[in-house]
């Protein structure tokens, strides 16, 4: 059996904190190894304890958790985190995924869906809440289409059609899984072209990606690159 998952709680509310603590270690493989009640706390723990991924949330005193992720990225590199909060606004949003957050959750998912976001987390997808989903990606199609000088424009042509077609059912909120169930294909095959699409575009995250098929207007079946 692999080791469980440990596990770092950042939240300013201990009945909370708490109860996120008593709902993981039902589970198997999840382990709270710490708690802490604001941000800067929570960098300091993340630094002693090197856990496997922090749960953080977002308003909270003496140092907010967009600020904290940045730190906690910077310090324990290894180390992922979710943002969990009752804040879907796009700037904290947005500023949170730049700082390295590797996934945003509104509290008001259920036990089930935390389970899942932690599990899908550690395989190295960015899991978002849908409502925050749609609303990050209302903001990036409101932006528009900014002119193309990124080195992802001289990449484009490389993608595949297949890969192509992943990117758009990552624009669409989909997690590996549920990608390989609508394709007829495996998870592993999933994040297979997941993983070279992103080389390809030099991006890090999905995120990143999802952004790119709508700025591009990739987000439609016609638009493939030529020639694939």
């Amino acid at each position: 059996m692999s080791e469980p998952i440990r596990i770092l709680l950042v939240d300013d509310q201990p009945l909370f904190r708490g109860a996120i603590a008593a709902l993981l270690a039902r589970q198997p493989d999840m382990e709270v190894v710490g708690e802490a009640e604001n941000g800067l706390a929570g960098v300091e723990q993340a630094r002693a304890l090197r856990p496997d991924l922090v749960i953080l949330d977002v308003e909270m005193p003496v140092m907010n958790g967009v600020e904290a992720v940045r730190l906690i990225r910077e310090q324990v590199m290894d180390v992922k985190v979710i943002m969990l909060t009752v804040s879907d606004v796009e700037d904290h949003v947005l500023e949170a995924l730049r700082n390295g957050a590797h996934g945003y959750l509104l509290k008001d998912l259920r036990p089930e869906q935390l389970y899942d976001m932690v599990r899908s987390v550690m395989r190295n997808e960015t899991p978002i809440s849908p409502g925050v989903a749609g609303r990050l990606l209302r903001e990036i199609r409101q932006a528009g289409k900014p002119r193309v000088t990124s080195p992802a424009a001289t990449t484009e042509q490389s993608v595949t059609r297949r890969e192509l077609e992943i990117l758009r059912l990552v624009a669409e909120g989909l997690s590996n899984k549920e990608i390989a169930k609508r394709l007829v294909i495996t998870e592993g095959t999933v994040k297979n072209h997941v993983h070279n699409a992103l080389e390809k575009l030099h991006m890090d995250n999905r995120i990143q990606a999802a952004a790119y098929v709508i700025r591009q207007g990739l987000g439609a079946p016609g638009s493939e690159p030529a020639g694939r």
